[in-house]
């Protein structure tokens, strides 16, 4: 039996609908709506498929000097969790085309007094 606070149907559509926000300007390479999203502070940290990023300033300057062409992906196995009304784990693989290996994604969202926003992130490959 799942605890009443986990999964709110309400709770996990706001999530859902942040994640999807944070996807589409992933792959349309907007930056503005992307540093929104991740939370302005020096502990968020994002663990990246070649990179490891700790501090908004240090993910500010990924995205600045990330190439804005090939981001188009398709997400599979999307699972997003809530616990509570202010906690959520969005777990998602993904592939590119032409591309063999598939990635891995996983993101920590807090709701904060601005809202839903990324404060741990981690991008992996399979090989």
């Amino acid at each position: 039996m799942i605890p009443e606070h986990i999964d709110r149907p309400a709770i996990v559509a706001e999530v859902t609908a942040a994640f999807y926000r944070y996807e589409q300007a992933l792959v349309s390479n907007d930056v503005a709506v992307l540093d929104e999203l991740f939370w302005h502070d020096p502990r968020t940290v994002r663990l990246g498929a070649g990179e490891n990023l700790y501090g908004i300033e240090a993910i500010r300057a990924f995205r600045a000097a990330r190439p804005a062409s090939g981001l188009a992906r398709t997400l599979h196995d999307t699972v997003i969790t809530t616990f509570g009304d202010d906690y959520a784990v969005c777990s998602t693989e993904f592939t590119r085309e032409g591309v063999a290996s598939r990635g891995r994604q996983q993101q920590t969202w807090v709701r904060l007094p601005m809202g839903w926003r990324i404060v741990a992130a981690q991008v992996s490959l399979m090989t």
